[in-house]
């Protein structure tokens, strides 16, 4: 474990837990307590934890979002695979709305290179610019105001904008998954966009790695009966995903090597 995915789980651990104690982090990451302090540190002056005596708490309830850069710091490699199989499961030629967010940026760079022709709508400058010259592919950025940060593209313009299209498939990266709140998020426009894309798409697949499960945050974005397929590389163990499954949806699992088209497992 990198320093950047090791910060990743330890902001996770203080947000879900709201405090944590050096001594338990070096113990459970393998590393020393001087390490974890100038991981405290580092996670401190990006206001994602507080520090005190002995450890850190988390600094804000369910409307604190952690910065771009630190979410696209954590869990790297799983959302690597959590792309690929994404990806496929999607057919060629098909019209696909994909979100805003780490998880879906990488399903972006999981597109290059298949040659799939797809139709790419998006509010996302950052996935626009990763597929903009992909051979085949039409990207179709939606109006509205940049958020900083994020570059994402929120507002009643992108709102507007989504709702003259009829997709196949949305691409959903989301913040938190519960089975009883659904898909939830931080931000009030960013889930309005979200809630857009899903009113006019056929399928809704969500990637979300483990960490994602059993959370709930501000403004909710679809119930969990919206959901086609979530797409994890968390164990089939945990609860949340048990509950999922009792719902009825189905859940592919990542795999660390990817999979070759249509052969991921649905259950």
């Amino acid at each position: 474990m990198d320093v950047n995915e090791r910060r990743g789980a330890i902001e996770d651990l203080v947000i879900r837990d709201g405090e944590v104690q050096f001594a338990q982090l070096a113990l459970q990451f393998g590393v020393s307590e001087m390490t974890v302090r100038r991981d405290i540190e580092a996670l401190s002056s990006a206001g994602v934890v507080r520090r005190i005596s002995g450890g850190a708490i988390a600094h804000g309830g369910t409307a604190f979002e952690p910065s771009y850069g630190a979410r696209a710091g954590r869990a790297a490699g799983p959302k690597a695979h959590i792309a690929t199989t994404i990806v496929n499961l999607l057919s060629p030629g098909e019209s696909v709305i994909l979100d805003s967010g780490s998880t879906v940026a990488s399903v972006a760079h999981a597109i290059q290179g298949r040659g799939l022709g797809l139709i790419v709508v998006t509010p996302s400058l950052t996935v626009a610019s990763i597929l903009a010259d992909e051979p085949d592919t039409t990207v179709i950025l939606t109006g509205g105001l940049v958020r900083p940060g994020e570059l994402s593209l929120i507002g009643p313009e992108a709102e507007r904008f989504l709702s003259q299209y009829n997709c196949d498939t949305y691409i959903a990266g989301i913040s938190g998954i519960d089975p009883v709140r659904g898909l939830t998020e931080y931000h009030p426009q960013e889930a309005a966009v979200k809630r857009a894309a899903a009113a006019v798409a056929r399928r809704i697949i969500v990637g979300a790695d483990e960490a994602k499960f059993g959370r709930t945050h501000l403004v909710s974005v679809a119930p969990i009966s919206d959901v086609e397929v979530v797409v994890t590389d968390a164990s089939p163990e945990h609860p949340t995903i048990v509950e999922l499954r009792e719902q009825g949806v189905n859940i592919t699992f990542a795999e660390a090597e990817s999979t070759p088209p249509g052969s991921s497992a649905l259950g």
